[in-house]
Formats: C-alpha cells, structure tokens, sequence
C-alpha cells in the first residue's frame, strides 16, 4: 500500500514562488508515475504535472514554463517548483502515484492520493 503526505503548502504573494513536496511511504523501492493535481473551490480538479516513470514530463498549459515537477525514487519524493504564482495558482494541491507507463493526467489510472496542501496567492 502506498501513502502520499503532501507538504509546503503556505499563503504568498503573487510573483512569489513555492516548493511544495509529496512523501510517498510503502512499496519502496519502486518506481511510479506521479503527478501533481490541484482543485480551487468550485472547480473540478485538474492536472497541473505529471512525471512517469522513465522521466517524461507533462504539463498543463497555464503552469508551462512557470512550474517544474521532479521526482527522486531513492527518497520517495516528489516535488514541484512553482514560479510566478498567480491568484489563479490559488488551489488545494493533491499528489498522485501511479503504476501506468504514462498515464499523464488521466486521473483513473492514479491509484493513490494525498490529502492535499493548500496554496494560497494573493494579489
């Protein structure tokens, strides 16, 4: 069983930039596809990042050059480098581990998930 704890969530001013992280525990040793989620209030989730499993990246298109998603398998840790954050930013952050080769943002084939971290801009 594989468990995603989701940190460095905090409230910054647009411009700013965040370092959110997703600890994984359980199944070590592997190697997963992951990404990076994110939910505002009255919305449907949506893709932010993925990573698979040889390193592919992925990204939705309003992160694009903004964000950077990397994953280190040796210490189970998934991380996304968020620049120039807007309000639009403004979102709970969920990440995702995945067995497919490439399941990019194709949230069925993600069979674990964390609690979220919320990240908060302000104008």
């Amino acid at each position: 069983q594989v468990q995603l704890v989701e940190s460095g969530g905090v409230s910054v001013q647009a411009g700013g930039s965040l370092r959110p992280s997703c600890s994984r525990s359980g199944c070590t040793g592997n190697t997963f596809s992951m990404a990076w989620f994110r939910q505002s209030s009255g919305k449907k989730r949506e893709g932010v990042a993925a990573i698979d499993r040889d390193v592919t990246t992925t990204y939705a298109d309003y992160v694009r050059r903004r964000f950077t998603i990397s994953k280190d398998d040796a210490k189970d840790t998934l991380d996304l480098q968020m620049n120039s954050l807007t309000p639009e930013d403004t979102a709970m952050y969920y990440c995702a581990a995945s067995w497919s080769w490439r399941p990019r943002f194709f949230e069925p084939d993600y069979f674990s998930w964390g609690q979220g971290t919320q990240v908060t801009v302000s104008s």
